[in-house]
């Protein structure tokens, strides 16, 4: 016997947390399982909608670390086909979240809807009643300036920067998690070491280009840095995109370690420098910036 809930979660965000909130209040008041059902892939990959330019705001494993400190008892992943995708709001609640995860009652977000014909609203309450799963709602609480939370509007306000708006939505900073691959070692010749980061999901989001304040863990411990994600326009054209973290008081050697790099706010945009000195002065007053803000 379970409370379900269903949909990707990209990122947890604000408004997600209202639904996984009245999911868990719900399964303790009933004595039952407080079951949360997502999907993978990602339906748009599924479907070929945009899928190239598909980014995630969290990968699968931190999805799955946010939900279990939320108080979720339990994660059931189905595999999104096309043929999944193909079923109705019936077919769905009475085959998998009825009979397949035991639901007894279903939460449902404000703008939810089930299934290939896309039934919510009171047609969905309605639906699910006959099925025998109660249907029940999740308050709507709008996130800043008056909005809803969506990870649509978090992931345009990554792309541009807002790295702030983005953490106003998603009740925390956003965060890149990798591993420490080798560089050019540019930065040490020019007094700003940098840990230059592969991401552990391809798919994850990277903030727009630019200089931020960030926190970093990496060792076990945290520090503070500054993240630059861009091409190195002062090395000329034709650069990738690299995301590479000076650390604060920091001179270890972390080639291969894990490291998780927290999204404070952007400093300024990414441009070029006539020279390497010249670059070398705008990070120190960068850094400087950051330090001053502590």
């Amino acid at each position: 016997m379970a409370v379900v809930t269903t949909g990707f979660f990209d990122g947890v965000h604000l408004g997600h947390r209202k639904v996984i909130e009245k999911l868990v209040s719900s399964s303790r008041k009933r004595g039952e399982e407080a079951v949360l059902v997502t999907f993978r892939p990602h339906p748009r990959a599924v479907f070929q909608q945009d899928a190239r330019s598909l980014r995630l705001l969290t990968s699968f494993d931190e999805k799955e670390g946010i939900l279990r400190s939320l108080g979720v008892d339990r994660i059931e992943v189905v595999h999104f086909t096309k043929e999944f995708g193909a079923l109705t709001a019936e077919e769905y609640l009475r085959d998998y979240v009825r009979d397949r995860f035991g639901a007894t009652a279903i939460v449902v977000g404000y703008d939810n809807r089930f299934g290939s014909d896309g039934i919510s609203g009171g047609a969905l309450f309605s639906l699910a009643s006959s099925l025998g799963i109660e249907a029940i709602p999740a308050e709507f609480e709008p996130g800043p300036g008056g909005k809803a939370v969506s990870s649509t509007r978090i992931r345009a306000a990554l792309s541009e920067g807002r790295v702030d708006d983005a953490a106003a939505m998603l009740g925390r900073d956003y965060s890149l998690h990798g591993v420490v691959v080798e560089g050019n070692r540019l930065g040490r010749t020019i007094g700003f070491p940098t840990a230059n980061m592969q991401l552990y999901e391809p798919l994850k989001l990277i903030p727009g280009r630019g200089v931020y304040e960030t926190r970093v863990e990496t060792l076990g411990r945290q520090f503070t840095g500054m993240t630059n994600i861009g091409v190195r326009p002062t090395l000329g054209k034709g650069n990738a995109l690299t995301v590479e973290t000076n650390i604060f008081d920091f001179d270890e050697e972390i080639y291969g370690r894990d490291i998780t790099i927290y999204f404070v706010r952007k400093i300024r945009d990414e441009i070029p420098f006539p020279s390497l000195e010249a670059l070398a002065a705008q990070l120190a007053r960068d850094r400087e910036a950051i330090i001053v803000s502590k």
